[in-house]
């Protein structure tokens, strides 16, 4: 009788053990696929912003130096490595969308540019795209969250320190972008 109740807690034992680990693995590749959509966004940001590139060219062919920057801006991020650290990529797309909202600013200087529907389309895209990257940011740390609070918590820690399971770095906003912008009329 003592036999079988070793066994039965020993299969409890284990059972436990594999949900804990199957719990850690599911939140590390929920994380993983989290970053996935930050990248997907990033690449469809980066496929967009060519053309409209060429569409305000067409317009504001003395604007060389913000296109420029855009450019420049946008062939880094397309170049990085494939192995670069999250941190810096968020550094380089936020760099970008700053670039971006320069050349959105020289639009406005442009009637004929503002009017015309294919810039109003990029535009558009390019602003949702925007949004769709900030909530798979969101969408990142959150996912983050869970699976890092999954390497802290007891008992599911001791598996994680015994599979080398490592913290998650959350992704932050840059400190310029944390000032409140101010609007005088």
């Amino acid at each position: 009788m003592t036999a079988i109740i070793v066994i039965a807690v020993l299969v409890v034992l284990v059972l436990v053990y594999i949900g804990m680990y199957n719990g850690l693995q599911k939140a590390k590749i929920n994380t993983e696929e989290s970053w996935s959509q930050i990248d997907v966004q990033l690449k469809r940001r980066n496929d967009l912003i060519p053309n409209l590139v060429e569409t305000v060219k067409g317009y504001a062919k003395h604007e060389q130096e913000t296109l420029s920057q855009v450019v420049e801006a946008r062939n880094q991020m397309v170049n990085l490595p494939d192995n670069v650290d999250a941190n810096q990529l968020m550094q380089m797309s936020d760099q970008l969308s700053g670039s971006l909202k320069s050349l959105f600013a020289v639009a406005e200087s442009y009637p004929d540019l503002k009017a015309n529907q294919n810039f109003l389309n990029l535009q558009e895209e390019l602003t949702t795209t925007e949004n769709k990257i900030a909530y798979a940011r969101q969408l990142f740390n959150s996912s983050a969250a869970v699976y890092n609070q999954k390497l802290v918590t007891f008992p599911s820690n001791m598996v994680a320190k015994m599979h080398k399971f490592t913290k998650v770095n959350y992704l932050e906003t840059p400190q310029e972008e944390k000032v409140a912008p101010k609007v005088q009329f």
